[in-house]
């Protein structure tokens, strides 16, 4: 999941069965644009990530080469249980964690590094301590929601109003098999529930309106960037 997708927006409805549209207008799970990619455009300088020094800018651009693109189907999979809790698994989580800080991401799926598998990694914020999910499920949700806009390191230059439940209840285990529960609001709720999503082969495209569903599809396909329109009010 993308750091920018923070900013708020107006509430955007959700549309049934999206993805009928998408296999319409992207056949055969095409990619829609090439290079190493994530909302707000190819990293090339200063002037498209504002705010950080060329050192940070080259590592995110080497970083996003090691992120799976849209278009590829392992993004539309659901991931399978992790069985094993041994060294790999350990190794596997440290690598996404180093992914995800280096892409300017808040969140990483396994699904995103091409491994079907049900482990995630998210940082909500720079102070925070970086943490692994395995096994993750939805324990609970909230019936209040917001939406906001979300990007994802998987899907190039667009960002999309995504509704989601302001609370919810995680549970999963950490890196050596301990259970983990988690109560989330907010932010922190938002993130994890975008990336599992990604676990379960659902992305930010399949949850936002049609409209602006459409519209970031005829961006992709043209290597353009894509922002939901204001309304006026």
């Amino acid at each position: 999941m993308s750091q920018d997708y923070k900013e708020a927006s107006k509430t955007a409805t959700l549309e049934d069965d999206p993805r009928a549209e998408d296999e319409a207008e992207n056949p055969a799970g095409a990619t829609l644009a090439e290079g190493p990619i994530e909302e707000g455009g190819d990293v090339t300088g200063e002037s498209e990530v504002p705010g950080f020094d060329q050192e940070t800018l080259r590592k995110r651009e080497a970083a996003l080469a090691q992120i799976v693109q849209y278009g590829n189907p392992v993004l539309k999979s659901r991931a399978s249980d992790v069985a094993g809790f041994d060294q790999a698994l350990s190794d596997e989580i440290d690598r996404m964690i180093v992914l995800m800080q280096e892409s300017l991401g808040v969140g990483l799926a396994a699904n995103q590094v091409g491994k079907l598998r049900r482990l995630l990694v998210f940082q909500t914020n720079a102070d925070a301590i970086p943490q692994a999910l395995v096994n993750p499920e939805i324990e609970w949700l909230s019936e209040e929601t917001e939406s906001m806009v979300e990007g994802c390191l998987s899907i190039p230059r667009v960002v999309v109003e995504v509704e989601r439940p302001l609370f919810a209840r995680v549970s999963g285990r950490d890196r050596t098999g301990e259970p983990v529960l988690i109560e989330a609001s907010g932010h922190e709720a938002r993130v994890l529930q975008h990336e599992i999503d990604h676990l379960n082969g659902v992305l930010i495209l399949d949850r936002t309106e049609r409209s602006q569903r459409r519209g970031a599809l005829k961006a992709l396909r043209g290597g353009e960037s894509y922002t939901p329109p204001v309304e006026d009010e």
